[in-house]
C-alpha cells in the first residue's frame, strides 16, 4: 500500500510544472516568514506596507482633529450625532428638544415682530420647560433654564434696533456711493442727460 501511494506521489511530482513548483516554495517561505514574527510585528509590517502602498492618503479627517474627541464626556452623544446626520427634527426626548430650541430661541424671536409675539413665545417656552422638569414621561434630566420674559423683550428690542440701525447705514453707504457715481460722470454726460 505504501509503495503505492509513494508510486502515485512520484506520478504527481512529474506532472507538476516547474511554475507550480516555484510557487509552492514561494508560498512554503511566506508561511514561514508569517510563523517567525509575533502577531505585533505583523500588524507594524502590514501598516506600515499600507503606508508604502499609499492606502492611508487622502483619509476623510487628513490632518483635521477627529470630532467627538474633547475633553468633555457628553452622555447625550450618540442621539446627539443621530439627529444631527439625519437632519432629524421634532425627535427625541423633551430634553434634547428643548436645548436645541433654547439654542435658536433668539433666532426665532427675531423672526417675530411685536413685543406681545414675543411675550407669548417666551412664556410658552418657559411652561414647556416647567412641564419637561416635571418628567412624567421619563428620559434625561432637564438642565435648559427658563428665560425671563421682561429681559428677553429688553433683548429683543436691542436686536431690533441694532439691525435697523445697520440697514440705515447701508441704504446711507449706498446712497453716498450712488452721488459719488454720478459726480463723477464726465460733464458731457450730465449735461446729455440733464443732471447738473
Amino acid at each position: 500500500m505504501a509503495e503505492l501511494r509513494a508510486a502515485q506521489a512520484g506520478e504527481n511530482d512529474s506532472e507538476l510544472s516547474e511554475a507550480e513548483r516555484t510557487e509552492e516554495q514561494r508560498q512554503e517561505e511566506l508561511r514561514k516568514k508569517r510563523l517567525r514574527f509575533d502577531s505585533a510585528r505583523r500588524a507594524d509590517y502590514l501598516v506600515r506596507d499600507a503606508m508604502a502602498r499609499g492606502e492611508f492618503d487622502n483619509l476623510k479627517y487628513a490632518g483635521k482633529p477627529i470630532p467627538g474627541l474633547s475633553g468633555t464626556h457628553d452622555p447625550d452623544w450618540w442621539i446627539k450625532g443621530l439627529i444631527q446626520r439625519e437632519h432629524l427634527t421634532g425627535l427625541g426626548p423633551k430634553a434634547l428638544l428643548l436645548r436645541v430650541e433654547d439654542g435658536q430661541l433668539d433666532e426665532r424671536l427675531d423672526a417675530l415682530f411685536t413685543e406681545k409675539e414675543v411675550r407669548d413665545a417666551v412664556e410658552d417656552f418657559n411652561a414647556r420647560v416647567v412641564d419637561a422638569r416635571r418628567q412624567l414621561e421619563g428620559g434625561p434630566p432637564v438642565v435648559t433654564k427658563t428665560r425671563d420674559v421682561d429681559g428677553e423683550v429688553q433683548r429683543w428690542r436691542e436686536r431690533r434696533e441694532e439691525q435697523t440701525a445697520a440697514a440705515r447705514q447701508a441704504e446711507e453707504e449706498a446712497a453716498a456711493e450712488a452721488e459719488l457715481l454720478r459726480r463723477q460722470r464726465p460733464w458731457w454726460q450730465r449735461l446729455w442727460r440733464g443732471q447738473s
